[in-house]
């Protein structure tokens, strides 16, 4: 396993991290727990979970993740061998996440119970990596390249790190990061950082793929000059990439047969493209799966490539990424497909 710098805090991951949305909805505690030890085994030391988990998120089951990992952390006694990422809720129309039943912002008041619920379920005395899931100013964040301008009321993020600095001086946090955000966003982050002395953002945790490079546009250059790495997340535009959805297939407890949440992987040009890769792959003798996960794994602004998987199957298929070599020759065709159908899932 290859390590790298988790920004500027001196923390060490894997180039790989362990994705965990599906644990509790998708994953048994046991299968959850399985998944940990087998990345771990690998080495792996890099976990990202959310006070949201599982996905799609539900009432019923939220916080549920976190309270698979405590358990795993509790009974296996190695949380010192484990770099622990987990978020804050950004600004949602849902109720059942604070106390009071207000719905969720990015408050210093609900950053401060996020983060002790958290903490209790996680089982742990600090989180190592604590982001911002989403901002708190009225904006889309997924399924768009465009900006759409949109009014609200909104926490500024002077505010927001505000809070985060007084987490990070108890203890309860060892480094701070962003999520879904944009360069706008990010470049206010470090502003604030800078002229009000408060604490910088190590990461930026934002969807990256091959049919999504979006983050090349505006992003890239901040992570090269101002060393805000990227953690990249939906690597396999949700399994599409592994090539299983193919002529319309749709595997019996896949992600799209459970939920069919999928709608930003399915246009024409989506579609079109995902094909273009996997027969790629195939013609390379290359498992799909793994070229993609590589390709992201290995773009110079990428710190750790966050996979999931439901199986532990899946797990060693996506971490055995890792050894994939991809020549020049394939990268010049990989970049033949962008440039015929750039970013046709954002």
């Amino acid at each position: 396993m290859e390590y790298r710098n988790l920004g500027q805090t001196g923390l060490s991951v894997s180039a790989l991290c362990l994705g965990t949305m599906t644990w509790g909805e998708q994953n048994s505690e046991a299968e959850a727990h399985g998944q940990m030890d087998l990345a771990l085994d690998n080495g792996i030391n890099f976990f990202d979970t959310a006070e949201l988990y599982p996905i799609p998120p539900k009432a019923e089951t939220q916080g549920r993740t976190e309270e698979y990992i405590g358990s795993w952390l509790s009974d296996r006694k190695c949380r010192d061998r484990v770099v622990l990422a987990s978020k804050v809720l950004g600004r949602s129309k849902n109720a059942w996440f604070r106390d009071d039943g207000s719905v969720a912002r990015v408050s210093p008041a609900h950053i401060r119970e996020a983060v002790e619920k958290s903490l209790k379920r996680l089982q742990t005395d600090y989180i190592d990596l604590y982001q911002v899931h989403w901002p708190d100013r009225p904006m889309k964040v997924m399924g768009t390249l465009e900006y759409e301008p949109m009014e609200g009321d909104h926490h500024s993020i002077t505010e927001t790190l505000g809070v985060l600095a007084d987490l990070l001086g108890e203890g309860k946090v060892r480094a701070l990061g962003v999520s879904n955000e944009s360069p706008w966003g990010t470049m206010n982050y470090l502003h604030a950082s800078e002229s009000k002395s408060l604490p910088r953002i190590a990461t930026i945790q934002n969807a990256y793929s091959l049919v999504n490079r979006a983050f090349e546009v505006g992003l890239s250059e901040i992570t090269h000059r101002d060393g805000v790495g990227l953690l990249a997340y939906s690597p396999l535009a949700q399994g599409y990439l592994t090539g299983k959805y193919e002529n319309g297939a749709l595997p019996k407890g896949s992600r799209k047969a459970l939920f069919n949440r999928a709608d930003r992987y399915e246009s024409p040009e989506g579609l079109k493209a995902i094909s273009s890769y996997v027969a790629l792959a195939k013609k390379r003798g290359l498992d799909p799966a793994q070229m993609a996960l590589q390709f992201v794994t290995t773009r110079p602004f990428v710190v750790s490539t966050i996979m999931g998987a439901t199986s532990l199957q899946q797990l060693e298929t996506n971490i055995t990424s890792i050894s994939l070599v991809l020549d020049d020759d394939l990268l010049t065709e990989i970049e033949k497909i962008h440039r015929s159908s750039p970013n046709p899932c954002p």
